[in-house]
């Protein structure tokens, strides 16, 4: 099996959470902080490289330590929901652990190939669904990593195979468009991937999402179906109802103190620091530094209040306050 470069970057990536490297060493501006009590997850034992637990008659979690998916057993065969590369065989290992079913339905989430990479370890005969945007978008990169799927949805699809239900939404643009959200009723468990992050903040740029609007009102959204799990494809650990009213409130304080240094923008201050900086007559220049300025205000702000609260607040609250901020003076 061929692994992509994208699969080697989030291997070494997970290998950092294994070892806890991450909770103490220096950046370029200085040492990062501590990870706080809620950014820990199980231990993953490293031989095996993964975490794999049971939420209730037949669904199961798989963790790496970076990346999360999840698989249900149904008496007809399994479902899985996405391949990400930094658990690439161990994905085949954690389900043969539990099971002697096939691999009968494949579920992507959305089309990054930081979650689906390595579908192409799965059985060629098996069913994969997608949302319509997802398909399409998958059809024109012809990857063979990423297998087409061979169902599609517009706004939602139950899916029944054996004992098991799944009920696949999708509510609009958050992190991308097609991104689902997959829901086990019975199980109360909720799977939504690139938005919330239990423990921790979100990866830089609101998670790199395609609409501002959509990935705060995801959390709404969340909170609408009845869940006690959540897995949220990333990072050490499941989250529940409370991780993601946490992060609800963290990105509200963003979104306020962003407004406020917004209203407070100093045009003068700007245009003199660019100038010393040897933009003089450099009007981007100036905007760089004025709009820096206004996501550093947000970001010293809310840092004050959310460090040591989650993890790599820190390290990404100026970013989330650069990309609302902009957001803000635009829309």
């Amino acid at each position: 099996m061929k692994i992509s470069k994208m699969g080697g970057i989030v291997s070494a990536l997970s290998l950092v959470f294994l070892c806890g490297c991450v909770a103490a060493q220096g950046g370029p501006s200085g040492m990062f902080a501590k990870m706080p009590p809620a950014a820990f997850g199980p231990v993953i034992d490293q031989e095996k490289g993964y975490f794999v637990e049971e939420l209730g008659r037949g669904l199961y979690h798989l963790n790496d330590g970076a990346y999360q998916m999840m698989f249900l057993t149904t008496g007809e065969g399994v479902i899985v929901v996405d391949a990400p590369p930094t658990t690439s065989q161990n994905i085949l290992a954690a389900i043969s652990s539990v099971t002697d079913e096939p691999i009968t339905h494949v579920i992507y989430s959305h089309s990054h190939k930081d979650h689906i990479g390595v579908a192409s370890l799965y059985p060629r005969n098996a069913i994969i669904i997608a949302h319509e945007v997802t398909s399409a978008h998958l059809a024109r990169k012809s990857d063979p990593d990423r297998p087409i799927p061979t169902q599609s949805f517009t706004d939602s699809l139950t899916l029944e195979v054996g004992s098991q239900t799944l009920q696949l939404d999708y509510h609009g643009v958050n992190h991308l468009a097609g991104n689902i959200y997959v829901y086990a009723a019975e199980q109360k468990v909720l799977m939504l991937v690139d938005v919330v992050f239990p423990g921790w903040t979100a990866f830089p740029d609101l998670a790199i999402t395609e609409s501002v609007d959509g990935f705060l009102e995801a959390h709404d959204i969340i909170l609408g179906y009845d869940f006690e799990h959540y897995i949220g494809g990333h990072l050490t650990r499941r989250g529940t109802r409370e991780d993601v009213e946490i992060q609800k409130a963290y990105f509200a304080d963003i979104v306020q103190a962003a407004a406020k240094a917004n209203s407070a923008m100093d045009f003068g201050a700007a245009f003199g620091e660019a100038a010393a900086r040897g933009g003089q007559g450099n009007p981007f220049a100036a905007i760089k530094v004025l709009f820096d300025n206004v996501a550093r205000q947000c970001a010293d702000e809310v840092e004050k209040k959310w460090g040591g609260r989650l993890g790599a607040v820190d390290i990404f609250t100026f970013d989330h306050c650069w990309k609302i901020a902009e957001h803000q003076r635009v829309d």
